[in-house]
């Protein structure tokens, strides 16, 4: 049973994440949360708190709300199917890391690029600042 201490509202849940209450109500009309209503005012439970945990660090992982979708239904499955949608969950997260250490490389490569530019930059200017003494 939910007790009222256990309860958090929208402003409870955003200073404790860190989001707003516009990203709140985007994910409950995405079917991403479900808080308690009544009347006009929302209630997230524990679950909505763990769910909410787990939106933000796929979002920080870059997977896409599907995939997020994907992951938390994990949650709401037993048994065979929970293994199944696990091991789904395990196959996005590798193909997303591939993808993450592909871009990783992309960038350290253009890192070394813009530094070899910049040291050539470098030398120019010492050479018109010598020029000018």
């Amino acid at each position: 049973m939910t007790t009222k201490e256990d309860l958090l509202t929208i402003r409870d849940m955003c200073d404790t994440f860190e989001v707003t209450p516009r990203t709140l109500r985007f994910y409950e009309a995405k079917e991403l949360l479900s808080p308690i209503r009544r009347g006009t005012a929302r209630f997230y439970t524990y679950r909505d708190r763990a769910r909410l945990k787990l939106i933000l660090r796929g979002k920080r992982f870059g997977f896409s709300l599907e995939d997020i979708r994907q992951l938390l239904d994990m949650y709401d499955r037993e048994g065979r199917q929970q293994e199944a949608q696990l091991r789904r969950t395990y196959e996005v997260a590798a193909e997303r890391l591939a993808q993450m250490e592909r871009q990783r490389a992309e960038l350290d490569e253009a890192i070394a690029d813009l530094k070899e530019q910049m040291a050539w930059g470098e030398g120019v200017l010492a050479a018109f600042r010598k020029a000018a003494e």
